[in-house]
């Protein structure tokens, strides 16, 4: 067993660590208040080989492993954690577009999405579904070469800011439930697709809203795996990105933490410094043995999906408790600050927003612990 990190993989950490310190960092409260992440910014991550590098040299990856993928998310959390969802985004979507779409149609958007010219969203969820992901009525009706797109999806990270979407559609009857659903890629300027945006509490440079497709026509080629088989092969790849997320809500609490230690060290109550009070060192000992925990737990599952071995559960585990602890961890830190930790001159309650939005989007706590469940249940 070797819980390190190779010589390599250090050094792509302390240069990530540099750049999000020293870049992204500065921008965090201006990306919230703008509501947008600069397209230059994205490319910076795409010429640093940031984006998708698992994926084959013939994409524009380099074939870099899982777990260097989760160090790099990790790292550009710490100092952002709505940029931290470009690497997620390119990684997750990346490896749909790669396994499942035609070959050209691959090389033509992948080398745009790892170079940081192009971003892709997923259109999964629908206003009457929620975590009822199966239950989609967005219609893809088959007219000659082309498939017609007309329906909603909502609660789409990025909506109003990608340039393509892997969308799932209904090809088959609602009946057939997630056998009757087709993955597509649509390029977001195709006519008939337009965009709104939410007024969300969090993640905000990231942005939430609504895709309406009126009429949209999507060349046949462009469906990815099988006809009404398209919800069972794509979803597989959310394993991967749950354990990625994981890793961006444990970079915000590991940051956390580790400013407010310096904290405890800097500021003094009653002759002493904060450091000398158990009453505030003592929770956050608690938590950062949780953090450290649910770290390595992350790395398991990523660790586990480069020897191809199975990592539902992991994968599950991953994503109910990083959002969570990593919340649970902000407001700590907060409330240790006392008064200072309130105002928006640090970065606690814009980290306690974002990170909260996570226990709900990509899967909830209970769909993460059904999985858990199911795997865990004798057959």
């Amino acid at each position: 067993m070797n819980f390190g990190f190779n010589e390599e993989q250090n050094a792509i950490r302390e240069v990530v660590a540099r750049f999000s310190a020293e870049v992204l960092a500065p921008g965090y409260r201006k990306r919230d208040k703008e509501g947008v992440i600069e397209k230059d910014v994205i490319r910076q991550l795409g010429e640093m080989g940031l984006l998708g590098g698992e994926l084959p040299e013939e994409f524009g990856g380099s074939g870099m492993d899982c777990v260097t993928s989760g160090l790099i998310i990790e790292e550009i959390a710490k100092g952002d954690f709505n940029v931290g969802y470009i690497p997620l985004l390119a990684s997750l979507n990346g490896q749909i577009i790669a396994s499942h779409a035609a070959p050209d149609l691959a090389q033509e958007w992948l080398h745009g999405i790892t170079s940081g010219q192009k971003v892709a969203c997923i259109a999964l969820t629908e206003p009457h579904g929620g975590s009822d992901a199966a239950n989609l009525r967005l219609k893809a009706e088959k007219k000659a070469d082309v498939y017609v797109l007309n329906g909603e999806k909502t609660s789409i990270s990025m909506a109003d800011q990608a340039d393509v979407a892997v969308v799932f559609a209904r090809t088959g009857t609602v009946e057939q439930r997630a056998s009757g659903i087709s993955a597509f890629l649509v390029p977001m300027d195709t006519p008939g697709i337009t965009t709104t945006r939410f007024e969300d509490n969090g993640q905000r440079a990231i942005g939430r809203g609504s895709i309406f497709f009126d009429n949209v026509e999507v060349p046949a080629s462009h469906m990815m795996g099988d006809e009404g088989k398209g919800f069972k092969q794509v979803m597989q790849g959310f394993d991967y990105s749950r354990a990625l997320i994981g890793l961006q809500c444990l970079a915000v609490a590991q940051q956390s933490l580790d400013e407010t230690w310096q904290w405890l060290t800097e500021r003094t109550a009653f002759g002493q410094n904060l450091s000398a009070f158990q009453g505030l060192t003592h929770p956050l000992a608690e938590y950062q043995t949780y953090v450290h925990a649910a770290r390595l737990q992350c790395y398991h599952a990523l660790w586990l999906k480069d020897s191809h071995l199975p990592h539902n559960a992991e994968a599950a585990m991953n994503k109910w408790w990083g959002p969570k602890l990593a919340f649970d961890v902000v407001k700590q830190c907060l409330l240790a600050h006392g008064h200072t930790g309130w105002g928006e001159d640090l970065p606690f309650a814009q980290r306690l927003r974002d990170v909260l939005g996570l226990q709900i989007g990509d899967g909830t706590a209970q769909i993460m612990k059904n999985i858990i469940a199911r795997e865990y249940l004798p057959t």
